[in-house]
């Protein structure tokens, strides 16, 4: 079972990977040439092309209290096509940072990146036998990042299926396996004809320095692509706990005005 520090060491790790910050920029908005997701947003970068970006914008456009939902329910239509054009679109772009400065989408992102990345990558995770910190890491980057089950697939071709125990002749050990797994997708990346993935190896050498540290439970500090992730740096990463706070206090004020 993770504690809630290795939950969000994890994800800080990937927050890191995907904007350089452990607490994530939820303002980030990036295209970048080549990147077949196209436009990315958010605290750990969730894509256009993907129909997530659609499903962030939706729950925030649902929430309460959205300071510019309003402006960003109009886009819903052309975000459900996928209209690629708004790649290039300037206004929505500007609202796309001006929401990430609201509350309120510090709490969507929260909640949306553990629906639709966390929660799935701990079941897969624990479907397939892995349960050490830095084991559930490597497969919440590869949700995030993408081609899980590619990877998975080749690296049990070769390995069987991996186990805390190793245990039976149909298993291997966890920590042999997920070396293996960290070095298949290095390569894949490496060799990848896209080269925007070809420059995100620098995840895998993350992780393969962790593995050959032997800090499979993530203990602090850990290093991030040149980024050091310790306690001070993860103060911040209650977020929801922050963004209710700032909620209640915007209510209150709210109140007062009113009253």
């Amino acid at each position: 079972m993770l504690t809630d520090l290795q939950k969000r060491t994890i994800q800080a790790i990937v927050n890191v990977f995907e904007t350089g910050k452990p607490a994530g920029d939820y303002a980030n908005v990036t295209l970048l040439p080549g990147d077949a997701g196209h436009l990315t947003y958010g605290r750990s970068q969730t894509t256009l092309a993907s129909g997530n970006l659609c499903r962030l914008i939706e729950d925030y456009c649902a929430a309460a209290a959205g300071s510019t939902a309003a402006d960003l329910l109009a886009y819903l239509p052309r975000l459900a096509a996928p209209d690629l054009t708004l790649d290039g679109d300037a206004a929505f772009r500007a609202l796309l940072r001006q929401a990430g400065a609201d509350p309120v989408m510090h709490r969507v992102q929260d909640e949306f990146f553990d629906r639709a990345y966390w929660e799935p990558s701990l079941r897969a995770a624990q479907h397939v036998g892995l349960d050490t910190p830095l084991a559930t890491a490597v497969v919440y980057d590869s949700f995030i990042h993408g081609a899980w089950k590619r990877i998975h697939d080749a690296t049990t071709a070769q390995l069987g299926l991996p186990s805390a125990s190793g245990a039976s002749a149909a298993t291997t050990d966890e920590r042999v396996w997920v070396r293996e797994y960290i070095a298949l997708r290095r390569d894949w990346l490496a060799t990848h004809p896209n080269p925007v993935l070809r420059r995100a190896v620098y995840r895998m050498d993350t992780f393969a320095a962790l593995a050959e540290a032997g800090n499979w439970e993530l203990a602090l500090p850990v290093v991030a692509h040149g980024v050091t992730i310790d306690e001070p740096a993860l103060a911040g990463n209650g977020r929801s706990q922050l963004a209710t706070a700032s909620l209640a206090a915007a209510g209150d004020a709210n109140s007062k005005s009113a009253g």
